[in-house]
């Protein structure tokens, strides 16, 4: 594994994976999920699980990192959207 190379995909999958944090604590806050498409994050949650995979078939740290964090960020959206939404 070359670790320069590994880095730039590190930085990549941090700014990435952090792009669904304000959504969570926004919805967190609000209890408000009226914006939020369903079908989107279980496409998202859908390509997360493939990209897990191929992170792990090329052993690339940062794959694997950027999609689990991002998975669970994911998961726990379409977790809240579904409790939230009979509210």
């Amino acid at each position: 594994m070359n670790w320069n190379i590994e880095l730039i995909g590190i930085i990549a999958a941090v700014l990435t994976t952090v792009g669904f944090v304000p959504q969570l604590i926004k919805t967190l806050k609000t209890k408000n999920v009226e914006g939020i498409s369903l079908t989107m994050y279980l496409i998202m949650f859908s390509g997360l699980i493939f990209w897990l995979m191929y992170g792990f078939l090329i052993d690339s740290f940062a794959i694997k990192f950027a999609n689990i964090v991002s998975g669970v960020l994911v998961f726990s959206l379409i977790v809240l959207k579904v409790l939230y939404k009979k509210i």
